[in-house]
């Protein structure tokens, strides 16, 4: 029997497909590229679509804010689109600060991040990385006021520690209702320390990024060759891609993950996507966990 679930999940109370569109890699001086491969997301079902205000940074600084401008510039240029997506984006990142969940400092945020975006409220907000000089009741006290002035609709966390999560959640009087981690075949951290049994106990969507590692996971490059030969096996069994076999290894969780897509090419983001047809049992993720980590379970 698969483990994967191809059912819709649920975001508070939005409904959205199994993986999710991430605009970390959506730079384009192209409005109209852009454009097609957001409507070629939305035409495959992937109605999610995950940014963040330091997505765009480069280096000198000169990017900060540009991939919800892009994003912005396609909303305004077709409203219609908002209707069809759950629209999240992310803030707390202010380089080279590096972090602040201040009040006055996130507020702003969430405000400049609107005004990028040419809306008056996201569905979902979440806290970039935890700032740890921040008390969680000051940043709940924030949270809570951003939703009774109806600027966001549903909050959640990204890279946070489960205790992390818990000290934030006890302060609030809703739900957290989403939490984004690095979790790929190369990257299980967070079937082991908590984050994951976390999302399944409190009924959190999980939004992971990077679920092809960095790539390495499509390309092979850098992997260990027999991972990379189970995957190929995979891969020839469900007649899809090796890159679709490492998106379907996140969906077979069952804290019923959303994971994030970012490729920049339509065909690419089909490809992937695929990953919705694929059929994995405990057999086929237990033999990638071992190949990953090169060594047995116990």
């Amino acid at each position: 029997m698969s483990l994967i679930s191809t059912e819709q999940r649920r975001i508070g109370p939005f409904e959205v497909g199994p993986v999710g569109f991430g605009c970390w890699r959506f730079t384009n001086d192209r409005v109209d590229e852009a454009a097609a491969i957001l409507n070629a997301a939305l035409d495959l079902g992937i109605n999610l679509i995950d940014c963040a205000d330091v997505y765009g940074y480069d280096w000198g600084g000169q990017g900060f804010g540009e991939n919800e401008a892009i994003l912005g510039r396609i909303i305004s240029a077709d409203p219609s689109l908002r209707a069809r997506m759950v629209l999240a984006t992310k803030g707390g990142i202010r380089p080279p600060l590096p972090y602040n969940s201040g009040r006055e400092y996130l507020t702003g945020a969430v405000h400049d991040s609107l005004k990028r975006l040419s809306v008056d409220r996201v569905d979902i907000f979440m806290i970039h990385r935890p700032d740890m000089y921040t008390h969680p009741e000051e940043l709940a006290g924030t949270l809570t006021a951003l939703r009774e002035a109806g600027k966001v609709a549903e909050f959640g966390v990204s890279n946070y520690a489960a205790h992390q999560s818990d000290a934030l959640q006890r302060f609030l009087d809703f739900p957290l209702v989403t939490d984004q981690m690095e979790y790929s075949i190369t990257h299980l951290d967070p079937m082991r320390n908590g984050v994951l049994d976390r999302c399944m106990r409190e009924g959190v969507t999980p939004m992971p990024w990077s679920p092809l590692g960095g790539g390495a996971l499509a390309t092979g490059k850098g992997l260990n060759a027999d991972l990379v030969a189970k995957m190929d096996e995979l891969a020839d069994r469900e007649s899809v891609s090796r890159a679709a076999i490492a998106v379907a290894f996140v969906l077979a969780h069952p804290s019923r993950a959303v994971p994030l897509l970012g490729s920049q090419s339509p065909d690419r983001l089909a490809e992937q996507a695929a990953a919705v047809t694929v059929s994995l049992d405990r057999e086929d993720v237990y033999a990638l966990i071992q190949l990953s980590e090169g060594q047995a379970l116990p």
